[in-house]
């Protein structure tokens, strides 16, 4: 498949992109079933009012990628760079899964999220406000400096998450599981010390072994 063909089409089926580069590419208004997308370069692409079902995007770089209207069903991010992308105007209900990309600045606003995963993901300063994370999964990602505001966390999975602060008095955390490094940079937020902790939550002083 080459980039004219993908400029010039609006409806793509079982379809692989390799290595294309549609850096601000203008995306909108196509159709994508079933497609693949391979180390393609699409930084600043425009997907306005796309549909995407069933899809995959392998070793891809959309960083700052424009969505608006996007409709995403069964999208598959795999190894991507996804920096600085909002995903707020994306069509309601998007269906969407992260592995191992880089969620840098990004920002999820407004959105049903249940059960999404965000699988071993750099999602340093990233914004989380006013999202149903609900038995989402975060496991082995990095959220150094994210913010989460007005979120339902109930069940979400952050137990081998790096950095989360999650602040209950701002978000819904029942039965929310979190590690021993997140509990400890909520109770220095209340001012609290906790034993065995030194400054930086999660250090611990090192220990003699006994003998």
């Amino acid at each position: 498949m080459d980039a004219q063909r993908l400029a010039r089409e609006d409806f793509f089926e079982n379809e692989t992109f390799t290595d294309l580069d549609l850096q601000r590419g203008e995306l909108g208004q196509k159709e994508f079933y079933r497609c693949t997308f391979q180390r393609c370069q699409l930084q600043e692409s425009r997907w306005k009012e796309s549909k995407l079902e069933s899809c995959v995007f392998s070793d891809c770089d959309l960083s700052r990628a424009q969505l608006p209207s996007t409709g995403l069903r069964g999208v598959r991010f795999e190894g991507s760079k996804l920096m600085g992308i909002d995903w707020t105007p994306v069509s309601s209900n998007p269906e969407v899964e992260f592995d191992n990309c880089v969620l840098r600045y990004t920002s999820f606003v407004g959105l049903s999220l249940r059960k999404t995963a965000f699988l071993r993901c750099s999602a340093l300063e990233a914004n989380f406000f006013d999202l149903d994370l609900t038995e989402a999964d975060f496991s082995g990602t990095d959220l150094t400096g994210s913010n989460f505001r007005g979120c339902n966390l109930t069940k979400a999975d952050f137990s081998t998450a790096v950095g989360a602060f999650l602040d209950p008095a701002q978000n819904r955390l029942k039965g929310t599981h979190v590690p021993v490094e997140t509990a400890v940079l909520l109770a220095q937020s209340l001012g609290m010390r906790v034993s065995g902790f030194n400054g930086d939550a999660g250090e611990r002083p090192s220990r003699k072994k006994s003998r």
